[in-house]
């Protein structure tokens, strides 16, 4: 097999040069351009940033990306799916205020956001996988109604999946909050009854009597319960949540299936934008000083060596004094480690990748072209 193409820039820029016209020049020279976008609805899927974490990617990136997209015809937006936990991104509406008060406005970025699974998280698309862990993946429906897929991804580190780079953004990142606890989980919800109210909205959304409240508090039988979240969606109390049993590992093989699920059958497109690397993810409502340097800009057709490319180009960049990364550092004296795996010691970012190259979504041998 051919090695994939990935196109890197770094962020040195020049008086008639800046780093959105780098971007811009980035991804026509990878070949965005040969996607034919002519009257094409294309999705561009980005992370909009919890509230009060400062390390998400500007709206400046999506600019660069939504006006070259209107440029070759095509009608482009801005999506995420809900969040399964709780936070400032769990449903449509407190989705949409925090994309908008991180300045993800259609006046900052030219497009408009939709929210892909809808006000409650459940307004989702069964996509066949028939894969080793997935078989049918639950993918938020503006996504799957897009005929374009581009990937917009802030790569940094990952507390379960050791970081967060293309296929993070694209499996995880696309499914609904029942496909999300699907990756994470056994796929069975429990009650938190200290926050259950016994309003009963979740026996009501229920389709195989799993639920049942007793003294006003309501109870999930694992027994009729088949795990489809849609309990999380409705509870306005957040006191269903899912129960995170599974190894990172096959965490990280689910989120290959499910980035085949959202990929296939159609034209896709992916950058990541190296910089800031904070520690965890950017659903964190904080963020940590980042753990190395800003990098630079990586595109490529292959998400697969896209995210490898970017995980070897900051293994090859310096620690930064007082980091976390540091700090692990200073109690791992080993040469060579891997940043992601000494950051978080029970991730390990290669199943993603490795299970990835074996299911299709693309390779992990690039060929690294700066421009």
């Amino acid at each position: 097999m051919a090695k994939s193409k990935v196109y890197f820039t770094t962020f040195k820029t020049s008086y008639t040069e800046n780093i959105p016209d780098k971007l811009r020049r980035l991804i026509l020279t990878a070949g965005i351009k040969d996607i034919d976008f002519t009257d094409k609805y294309a999705a561009v899927k980005i992370h909009f940033g919890e509230l009060g974490n400062l390390a998400f990617l500007r709206p400046n990136y999506a600019k660069v990306v939504a006006d070259v997209v209107k440029e070759l015809g095509g009608k482009v937006f801005l999506t995420d799916c809900n969040t399964l936990y709780v936070g400032s991104r769990k449903n449509a509406l407190d989705h949409l205020d925090t994309a908008y008060e991180n300045g993800f406005t259609p006046f900052s970025t030219g497009c408009h956001v939709i929210i892909a699974d809808g006000l409650k998280g459940t307004d989702e698309e069964l996509v066949p996988v028939d894969g080793e862990y997935v078989k049918e993946a639950k993918i938020g429906r503006a996504v799957m109604d897009a005929d374009v897929f581009i990937s917009l991804s802030h790569f940094k580190g990952h507390e379960m999946t050791g970081f967060g780079g293309a296929l993070k953004n694209i499996g995880m990142g696309c499914g609904s909050r029942a496909g999300k606890m699907e990756m994470h989980s056994e796929g069975k919800p429990y009650v938190n009854q200290d926050h259950c109210i016994g309003c009963k909205m979740c026996t009501k959304v229920c389709a195989h009597e799993g639920v049942t409240v007793t003294d006003k508090k309501a109870s999930i039988n694992h027994d009729k319960c088949v795990g489809c979240g849609r309990c999380i969606g409705v509870c306005p109390k957040d006191a269903i949540e899912a129960s995170f049993g599974k190894s990172n590992d096959v965490l990280n093989c689910k989120m290959a299936e499910y980035s085949k699920a959202v990929l296939k059958d159609r034209p896709h497109f992916h950058i990541s934008i190296v910089c800031d690397v904070s520690p965890n993810c950017d659903c964190h409502a904080e963020n940590d000083i980042p753990i190395i340097p800003d990098v630079g800009m990586f595109a490529s057709f292959d998400p697969v060596a896209l995210d490898v490319a970017c995980a070897e180009a900051c293994n090859r960049q310096p620690v930064i004094a007082g980091s976390v990364l540091c700090e692990q550092k200073e109690h791992d004296h080993e040469e060579g480690h891997d940043h992601f795996h000494l950051t978080h010691p029970d991730t390990n970012w290669e199943s993603c990748v490795e299970h990835a190259e074996k299911i299709g979504i693309g390779s992990r041998e690039y060929e690294l072209i700066e421009i």
